[in-house]
C-alpha cells in the first residue's frame, strides 16, 4: 500500500464526519415539514402551529404544520420515522410510547426515532357526577371495597386515559369495570348522569363541567396541584409516586446529525419560552416543559416501561394498529 493511499484511507472517516457537520451548518435548505399524527385542535397540534412561526424565523426556512390521524397516532407517527429528507419532524402526545401496549407498531417507538424536547405537560383529573357516593380517592377505594369486584366502572377512550384508572386500580388493589367510549364529549353526558362512576380526563377537557358543580374532582394527577383547581389535592398526596399526564414531544427520525438536533432542540426551547406561548399554554391548561435530547429519549423510554406494565397487568394485549 503505498503512503499516499494509507493517507487517503486514515483521513476518510474525519471527510464523512466533515461532511456531516457541514451539512448540519447549512441546515435547513428547504422547509421543515412538521406532521402531527392527531386531528386538529388538540393541545399537540395548537403547540406545533404556536411553535412554527418563530421556528420558521430563526431557522429562516418555513415550517408547515400537517395533521396525520389514524390509528391512534400510528398512521403519523409512522411518516415521521420513514422519513429520509433530513427536514421532517414531528410533535407526538403520550400516545407515542402508550402506543407500543395497544398495537404491533410498523416502527421501534425509541430506535426508529431522535428525541429533540418535551414540550408540554397536561394532568388528568380523577371526576365524578357531584352526587357520587365518594368524593377523595380513598373514599372511591372503601366505596369499592363495600361493593363486589369489578362494580364500579370507569369511562375511558384512549390511551393513559384508559390506563391511569386501571394503573390507579392496580395500585389500590381494587377491580374495576371498563367502559369504552370514542372521546370525552361522548363520556361526560353519562358521566354526569351517574350511568358510569369515574373518569381520568385532562384537566382542560373536563374543567367547565368541575367548575359549573356538574362534576366532581376527586383529584389530579400531575406532580404538583393544578393550577385551576388548587384546593383539589394530587393522587400522590394519597398514593406516593402515582403521576399521570399527557404531554407533547417533538421528534425526528432515526440518526439526525448532532448539531442539527442541537440547534433544533435550542430553537424549540426558545419558541416554546416566549411570552405569547406561555400564556397560549396557560390557558389551555397544558405547561410549557421542556427536556434535553438525552432527557425526552430516557421519558419516553419510562413512560413506555410504566405505562406497558399497566396494560399487562391488566390483561391489555398489542392488536394490529388500523
Amino acid at each position: 500500500m503505498t503512503l499516499h493511499r494509507r493517507a487517503a484511507l486514515l483521513a476518510a472517516p474525519s471527510l464523512v464526519l466533515g461532511a456531516k457537520a457541514f451539512r448540519a451548518q447549512g441546515f435547513p435548505t428547504r422547509p421543515i415539514r412538521m406532521f402531527v399524527p392527531h386531528t386538529p385542535c388538540g393541545v399537540s397540534d395548537i403547540t406545533a402551529r404556536l411553535i412554527a412561526e418563530p421556528m420558521a424565523v430563526a431557522l429562516g426556512q418555513p415550517v408547515p404544520v400537517e395533521n396525520r390521524a389514524g390509528a391512534d397516532g400510528v398512521i403519523g407517527t409512522d411518516v415521521i420515522a420513514k422519513a429520509t429528507d433530513g427536514h421532517t419532524l414531528g410533535l407526538v402526545s403520550v400516545g407515542h410510547p402508550v402506543n407500543a401496549a395497544f398495537y404491533r407498531l410498523p416502527y421501534d417507538t425509541v430506535r426508529d426515532f431522535t428525541f429533540l424536547s418535551l414540550t408540554t405537560r397536561t394532568p388528568l383529573v380523577m371526576c365524578a357526577a357531584r352526587t357520587f357516593a365518594a368524593s377523595t380517592p380513598a373514599e372511591f377505594v372503601a366505596l369499592a371495597g363495600r361493593n363486589p369486584p369489578g362494580h364500579l366502572t370507569f369511562a375511558g377512550t384512549a390511551g393513559v386515559v384508559r390506563l391511569a384508572p386501571l394503573l390507579f386500580a392496580q395500585r389500590t388493589n381494587t377491580q374495576l369495570t371498563y367502559v369504552p367510549y370514542r372521546g370525552s364529549t361522548q363520556a361526560h353526558p353519562d358521566l354526569m348522569a351517574g350511568r358510569v362512576d369515574v373518569m381520568f380526563d385532562t384537566v382542560p377537557a373536563a374543567l367547565a363541567h368541575i367548575q359549573s358543580g356538574s362534576l366532581k374532582a376527586l383529584a389530579t394527577t400531575g406532580a404538583t396541584r393544578a393550577p385551576q383547581l388548587p384546593d383539589v389535592p394530587t393522587m400522590g398526596e394519597f398514593l406516593p409516586g402515582f403521576e399521570a399526564s399527557t404531554w407533547g414531544m417533538v421528534i425526528g427520525p432515526a440518526n439526525m446529525p448532532e448539531p442539527v438536533v442541537t440547534r433544533l432542540h435550542r430553537e424549540i426551547v426558545a419558541a416554546l419560552n416566549r411570552p405569547d406561548v406561555l400564556e397560549r399554554h396557560k390557558t389551555l391548561g397544558a405547561e410549557v416543559a421542556t427536556l434535553t435530547p438525552e432527557q425526552s429519549r430516557d421519558f419516553t423510554i419510562s413512560e413506555m416501561e410504566k405505562w406497558g406494565a399497566a396494560a399487562r397487568a391488566a390483561g391489555i394485549q398489542p392488536q394490529n394498529a388500523g
